[in-house]
């Protein structure tokens, strides 16, 4: 039996007695594009925070490529092993460090040699030159600080990747930049993905399966091939569908 990229199973998140996470559980294959949609507040991102160890969980379990985890302790392996890219693209870089900088932290953390040659590759990798180098976080525009953002998450050579609505800050005419960029390195990394988002028309177009969050819990679980063709079997799933404009996508 294939062990799965990423498991969890009763996962539990209260905050002063509140249920952020109900008991949720998933499993996700190695290399597959996973899916997390719901309204705000229905815990998706919640519950990629837990699994990073932003937030720590109450009870329930958490797999990473065989190895358990609890609360929210991690490991130094589980860092280079599972890396996050962040909403908000102004928020998630260090305003005073150049992007040398905030390339080379993680390589720092994580002892890789070669840094020159591995910071050059990076840059590459997200459509950036080696002019971009030595700016400042405020010096790029919305899109280049995400591709900065993306470039400090795989420099570390992961193999799961979180996303939380990592284009829901930009324009229209970047995000789909942004998301090729996500999908290429994805086929070239044979990574693993987690994409949370309350846009059906990018989950549709990033994912193979998809989970429907509400309150907490985990209403509905469907792959994409099945949304498309609308047989899903909540109301819930149904009013999300309609609220998202656009959802279907040309193949």
């Amino acid at each position: 039996m294939t062990v799965p990229a990423l498991s969890i199973r009763d996962m539990l998140v209260t905050f002063s007695g509140f249920r952020a996470l109900d008991e949720v559980s998933l499993d996700i294959a190695a290399g597959e594009s996973f899916g997390i949609v719901g309204e705000s507040g229905s815990g998706k991102s919640t519950l990629l925070r837990a699994v990073a160890g932003l937030n720590r969980f109450d009870s329930g379990t958490l797999t990473v490529n065989g190895r358990s985890f609890t609360g929210h302790k991690r490991d130094h392996e589980f860092y280079r092993t599972v890396q996050m890219v962040f909403q908000d693209p102004y928020g998630s870089l260090h305003p005073r460090q150049t992007v040398d900088r905030l390339l080379l932290e993680p390589l720092a953390i994580h002892g890789f040699a070669d840094t020159e040659t591995r910071i050059a590759r990076a840059l590459d990798e997200v459509g950036l030159g080696s002019g971009f180098r030595f700016r400042f976080s405020h010096q790029l525009s919305g899109g280049q600080r995400q591709r900065i953002a993306v470039a400090r998450a795989l420099i570390v050579e992961p193999k799961v990747l979180l996303l939380d609505e990592p284009t829901s800050a930009l324009d229209a005419s970047i995000q789909a930049e942004i998301l090729n960029l996500l999908e290429q390195a994805r086929r070239d990394r044979g990574l693993t993905f987690v994409m949370v988002s309350h846009d059906l028309a990018v989950i549709s177009h990033m994912c193979e399966r998809l989970a429907v969050m509400k309150t907490g819990k985990v209403v509905e679980a469907l792959d994409v091939a099945q949304l498309r063709s609308r047989e899903f079997s909540t109301d819930y799933t149904r009013q999300l569908l309609t609220a998202s404009e656009g959802f279907v996508r040309e193949a």
